[in-house]
């Protein structure tokens, strides 16, 4: 009896739950679809990247001894679609049932749920993180808010990582206070570790070119590993060269240097090149041997077992109406700038330049000037979660969509974080040498030559009063508000409206 295994783009490991107990006879079928290119228009690296290390695991799979049916994206007959390619390998196979690692977007899921292929389908629970979605959904039973904090700390007891008996390694939970150092210029950022294409990902490159000439990003250079031998490179680089230092910059922002000290694996775990568990173990061992100071290791821990966790927990848990949450009742389209990084302000510019470039810039970068912008701005969420998914790498919707939704816009009124991220200019200028560089004076609080940042800023919470006055972690600038008089509150936001209102959306 053949049994039919489907495995995505993104479930690129052995360790995948749908080929756990593959037997010989087994068809493993691996398809690249136009649906899953095109549903956003995707940034070309990532195209690339994913269609390169399902060819190369494909061919891993060949050499193991299993029975591929691989379906190339410009194959005759590729109806263009997962639920399309299932029913064309059933027909061809005719297995007596159908094995599905449950994907990660809850689209993909509700189709394939509705899916009927006259045989049995299994959707397994994907097993590559370190908690279940039952398991996160126990923990946020009666929580009115879900911080990740106190979720993080449960990871840690239950995983043991960073624990000396039942107490955290160094006797506190997370060293963030001590990472916010920004870069100076006497410390040299590491070079990036790139692979070179080799014939495979060559010809996925030019078809990328061919086919999605119109979506945005450069193709070239084209540095990403696409296997998981050069993926576990790449992580030994980062080990060795960079997580030193890692927790201290985490936060840094500068020009040209879309990386830093950051490990850029994101790509790789989430699309199953690594695991969490194997990085995590990893990074802990080189505390352990003194090669890497504490605060670095726990930074870097804390973004995987409890960020990266968390917020896929918090996707399962709140989906589908997640989604459509607006809670600041954002209406503004997407400016025109975050495709062309046309614009003066010289912090927007690099991150989308580094953004273009490499489909790839830091968390901060995100958080605090692409996604602080469109909060200030007050544009539509689902144009930035949009946006988002389209121009990152390593952007799946589970773990996009809370960081847009919770984190960068607010949307969910507080349900993932305690405040907005909203800043003015202060601290971009604070963690970075963008403002050296701008047209605009971060000093300047109004005015044509001032930083957009820092009347957006005051325009926001003004906008925003009603939701926003009684957060106890907005107390001080509301106190400030409160001192200004009706005719202050009115030129700020006639400014920012003006500077907003002159913004091209096409």
């Amino acid at each position: 009896m053949t049994t039919l295994r489907l495995v995505l783009g993104d479930q690129l490991t052995r360790e995948v739950a749908a080929l756990r107990d593959v037997a010989k006879g087994d068809v493993v079928l691996m398809a690249e679809v136009a649906d899953e290119t095109t549903y956003v228009k995707h940034h070309k690296q990532k195209i690339a990247f994913v269609l390169s290390a399902m060819r190369h695991f494909a061919e891993e799979l060949r050499g193991d001894g299993l029975t591929l049916d691989y379906i190339q994206l410009d194959a005759r007959g590729n109806t263009g679609s997962i639920a399309g390619e299932l029913r064309r390998a059933v027909k061809r196979h005719k297995p007596s049932r159908v094995v599905i690692t449950s994907p990660g977007e809850w689209r993909l899921l509700a189709e394939l749920r509705d899916l009927d292929l006259g045989v049995p389908v299994e959707i397994r629970d994907d097993g590559r993180f370190f908690a279940t979605t039952a398991r996160f959904a126990a923990w946020a039973a009666g929580r009115k808010a879900l911080r990740m904090e106190f979720f993080y700390r449960e990871m840690r007891r239950e995983t043991d990582l960073l624990m000396q008996g039942d107490e955290p390694a160094g006797g506190q939970w997370n060293f963030d206070s001590d990472n916010r150092k920004r870069l100076p210029a006497s410390v040299a950022v590491p070079q990036r570790f790139g692979v070179e294409p080799d014939a495979i990902t060559r010809e996925v490159i030019e078809l990328v070119e061919r086919r999605f000439a119109d979506h945005f990003g450069d193709l070239e250079p084209f540095e990403w590993a696409v296997t998981r031998a050069d993926a576990l490179r790449a992580f030994e680089d980062f080990l060795r060269h960079a997580l030193p230092n890692f927790g201290a910059y985490q936060d840094a922002m500068a020009s040209g240097e879309p990386f830093i000290f950051h490990a850029a694996i994101s790509p790789y775990l989430n699309a199953g090149l690594l695991t969490p568990r194997e990085v995590c173990v990893a990074a802990e061992r080189e505390y352990i041997e003194k090669r890497a100071p504490l605060n670095a290791v726990e930074g870097f821990i804390r973004q995987i077992l409890g960020w990266r966790e968390y917020v896929r927990g918090v996707y399962w848990l709140k989906m589908p109406d997640y989604a459509q949450t607006n809670a600041l009742h954002a209406t503004r389209d997407l400016p025109w700038l975050y495709w062309s990084g046309e614009t003066d302000m010289h912090c927007m510019a690099e991150a989308i330049a580094h953004t273009r470039r490499h489909a790839y810039s830091h968390h901060i970068q995100r958080l605090m000037v692409t996604g602080n912008f469109a909060l200030l701005a007050g544009i539509d969420p689902k144009q930035v979660a949009e946006w988002y998914l389209a121009v990152y790498i390593d952007a799946y919707e589970w773990v996009e969509l809370p960081n847009v939704q919770g984190m960068s816009q607010f949307a969910d009124g507080g349900l993932l974080a305690s405040k907005p991220y909203a800043s003015s200019g202060a601290y971009i200028d604070r963690m970075s040498d963008f403002c050296k560089s701008c047209v605009y004076d971060v000093k300047q609080k109004s005015g044509p030559k001032a930083c957009p940042f820092n009347y957006l800023y005051w325009a926001f919470l003004i906008r925003n009063a009603r939701q926003l006055r009684g957060n106890q972690r907005l107390a001080m600038p509301y106190r400030t508000l409160a001192g200004w008089d009706a005719a202050r509150k009115a030129a700020i936001t006639a400014e920012a409206e003006a500077f907003l209102d002159g913004l091209a959306t096409k």
